[in-house]
């Protein structure tokens, strides 16, 4: 048995002080000379748990690309993230079509237009608009989708624009990007919009669009013009990560999360539904 003599060991208090990043799942890049897709919404922060208290990391999907066996080939929108008790990161918005809707999708950050089309608008705070694409010849290039970090570049007659930029963040220890918007698709030529951020380039004549990275909230590309390249790539799925300390970490969660350390802190990765109680 130990004992201790005159005072008492030292307490570390709880601290419920965490970290956060919460991404919703990207927006599907449009069919068939197609836009890119807006990056779901992002969510970063910091606020204090409540000891005892559960709380539910609900992580939404990727939208699927538009496809001739999808709606009749309307992309579609990624679905929200949320965190229990902080702000939900809202869903990006689909890629318009040249050959469809024109429109792109409003969302965490909107999907890009065709020409003389409507490009989605981001949420405030959390993404940004779509580009808007060219109707001149011969590439005919289609809008970039919007990212965390940048407006959707516009098409132009001979090249795709560029998905709008993500944004950096370190909360896991290591510097990435995320949230980036899907690149726009071409007619012809060689040069389609291309992506960061875990976002999808978008497709050449013969080469098919890229979907967004798992994880990562980055919107599909947009579809070239030959078959299968006229399908827009799916938008990536989102993610909600907290840092908090690991003097403070109860080690109580569901989900199967992943889990790691930082220095002084635990970092809980959710990449599926799944609870944490502080």
């Amino acid at each position: 048995m130990t004992m201790f003599v005159g005072s008492k060991p030292p307490v570390v208090p709880f601290s419920g002080a965490i970290s956060y990043l919460i991404i919703a799942g990207g927006g599907g890049g449009g069919y068939g000379r197609g836009s890119g897709g807006g990056a779901g919404g992002l969510v970063s922060g910091t606020t204090t748990l409540s000891s005892g208290t559960t709380y539910t990391a609900t992580i939404g999907a990727g939208g699927t690309g538009g496809t001739v066996t999808v709606k009749e080939g309307t992309a579609n929108n990624g679905s929200n993230t949320s965190f229990t008790g902080l702000t939900t990161a809202v869903a990006g918005g689909a890629g318009g079509s040249a050959q469809l809707t024109g429109n792109g999708s409003n969302g965490g950050s909107g999907g890009g237009a065709d020409a003389s089309c409507i490009a989605g608008t981001g949420t405030s705070g959390q993404g940004n608009s779509g580009g808007v694409g060219s109707n001149s010849s011969p590439s005919y290039g289609q809008a970039g989708g919007g990212g965390a970090g940048a407006v959707g570049s516009a098409g132009t007659s001979l090249v795709g624009g560029n998905g709008g930029a993500g944004t950096v963040s370190s909360i896991t220890g290591s510097s990435v990007t995320y949230a980036g918007g899907g690149g726009g698709g071409i007619f012809t030529g060689a040069t389609s919009g291309t992506a960061t951020g875990g976002g999808g380039d978008g497709g050449k004549t013969t080469t098919s669009a890229i979907s967004g990275t798992a994880n990562t909230g980055g919107g599909g590309g947009g579809g070239g013009t030959d078959a299968p390249s006229r399908n827009g790539g799916a938008g990536g799925s989102g993610v909600v990560i907290i840092s908090i300390a690991t003097s403070s970490y109860s080690g109580t969660t569901t989900g199967s999360p992943t889990v790691t350390t930082s220095g002084s802190n635990t970092i809980i990765k959710f990449t599926g539904t799944g609870t944490y109680t502080a």
